[in-house]
């Protein structure tokens, strides 16, 4: 582990990485100095300006977008970074509430700020130092399903402490090369898919786009033994034996973002000779639960806490809420925890912020889960839309969505409570089917013959598709 480093770039700013494919970006290539020294001309260009707010990035899947936020970071600022396919309203609301005062990358033509664009080839030979960690690294910004979206303030040392507690988790060192095609502006792509690599010092290969026979190439023409992916990603994978197979050198297969469903889960197995590791983690806290290296792999649970973390789960009932709940693999109630990963707050929010932390200092994630005897963690989902509570049951939409995808006919399912009069809420599943037409009344019967009767759906509707987000998460409030 790397805890004393005080740093988040630490193998890079130690001059580790000089292999000539230390960091690959699609097609290119560089080693840790050239990548230093590339984001030191970006660095100086930043404290060049008057105005000192945030460098917005357009986050693409590129090294120019790599060599960017690590010469912000270099300068001291941080990062917004803005994903590429984000509508002109909702990259304003980020760039007026961000304050940022730059655009690195290719501008759009409403944006207004002042643009710089990154010249692989120049350098600098100024090899100037980390900031101290104790500042914003990066401002990532939430879905925006409850409103708009909130800028997630996370330090380098939060950032740090989270990828100390995974590298000790998954031994990850090194030694590892690591390989993904995860977007460059959530936690799990760019918090763990670059920085976690950067302070490591494990090679890197982004394949540029997620799909399987890139991933196979990774491991086959890169050596990569370390790879990061979300369901849709490892469903892909799973359904292209081919290229799953060409997995089987790799050490370590990481699913994070949303469940992995089950039968995903085994193919996966089958197909590669290792079953996934699940994860936990959000943009306030980075990953804070995860299966360790040498741990049990189970579907459906994302393990226990990593080092420096601490989990407790609570009642959210009226009557008793905020009572601790026993650790019996069954009680659900909210996930909070503490420790050093988390986020410095909602930027500009002060009572949005509030509003996550009990009074006794825990985190408040919003999600409902159970934990068992052993510290073994099940995510149930998120308490507004996972957490039903029908006829006076309290019931988790995911093992119901679970059931479903046992279903020959399924290949996809997405459970929500809808309003009732009788029930308080009726469970409604949205599916979709694989082949030939099913009928509802024999998908009901199928739950209730796998699980107790009163979390059968009351109604099962067949969609096209399910509206998903860019890492995959299915969009309830959207159904």
């Amino acid at each position: 582990m790397m805890g004393a480093m005080t740093t988040l770039l630490a193998a890079l700013l130690d001059g580790a990485l000089d292999d000539p494919e230390a960091i690959r970006v699609g097609d290119v290539a560089m080693t840790g100095p050239e990548l230093l020294g590339a984001a030191a001309v970006v660095a100086d260009q930043i404290v060049e300006r008057p105005d000192e707010g945030p460098v917005a990035v357009l986050a693409e899947p590129t090294a120019q977008t790599v060599v960017a936020m690590v010469g912000a970071l270099l300068a001291g600022v941080p990062v917004v970074p803005v994903p590429p396919d984000t509508g002109p309203g909702e990259r304003g609301h980020v760039l007026t509430d961000s304050g940022a005062s730059l655009w690195i990358g290719e501008r759009p033509p409403e944006v207004t700020l002042p643009v710089r664009k990154v010249d692989l080839r120049q350098r600098s030979g100024d090899q100037t130092r980390e900031a101290p960690n104790d500042g914003p690294a990066l401002i990532l910004y939430t879905s925006g399903t409850t409103g708009a979206p909130k800028g997630v303030l996370l330090s380098r040392a939060a950032m740090a402490a989270g990828l100390d507690g995974l590298a000790d988790a998954w031994d990850w060192t090194a030694d590892d090369t690591l390989a993904h095609g995860l977007p460059l502006f959530h936690v799990h792509g760019l918090g763990l898919g670059v920085f976690g690599a950067l302070r490591i010092g494990s090679r890197l290969v982004h394949v540029g786009r997620p799909k399987p026979e890139l991933y196979a190439a990774a491991v086959r023409d890169h050596g990569a033994t370390l790879l990061f992916g979300v369901p849709t990603i490892w469903s892909r994978i799973a359904a292209d034996p081919d290229s799953a197979g060409a997995l089987r050198p790799a050490r370590l297969l990481v699913s994070g973002s949303a469940p992995l469903p089950v039968p995903v889960f085994e193919r996966v197995r089958e197909l590669t000779g290792q079953a996934p590791v699940e994860r936990y983690g959000m943009s306030e806290t980075m990953i804070t639960l995860s299966v360790r290296a040498d741990g049990e792999r189970r579907p459906g649970w994302v393990g226990q806490p990593v080092a420096g973390v601490s989990t407790r789960i609570v009642s959210t009932d009226e009557e008793n809420e905020g009572e601790l709940l026993p650790h019996d693999g069954e009680t659900i109630g909210e996930l909070q925890l503490q420790g050093p990963g988390l986020f410095t707050g909602y930027l500009g929010r002060p009572e949005a912020t509030a509003a996550t932390w009990t009074d006794d200092g825990w985190f408040r994630t919003g999600d409902a889960a159970v934990i068992d005897a052993g510290g073994y963690h099940r995510i149930v989902g998120r308490r507004s839309v996972d957490l039903i509570k029908t006829g006076g049951y309290r019931v988790g939409a995911g093992e119901i969505e679970t059931a479903l995808l046992e279903h020959v006919g399924i290949s996809e399912a997405a459970v929500v409570g809808e309003p009732d009069d009788d029930l308080g809420q009726r469970i409604v599943a949205h599916v979709v089917v694989s082949g030939d037409p099913i009928d509802p009344d024999e998908v009901i019967a199928f739950v209730a013959d796998r699980l107790s009767a009163h979390k059968r759906p009351r109604e099962v509707r067949v969609v096209d598709a399910l509206p998903r987000n860019a890492m995959g998460k299915v969009q309830k409030a959207r159904l």
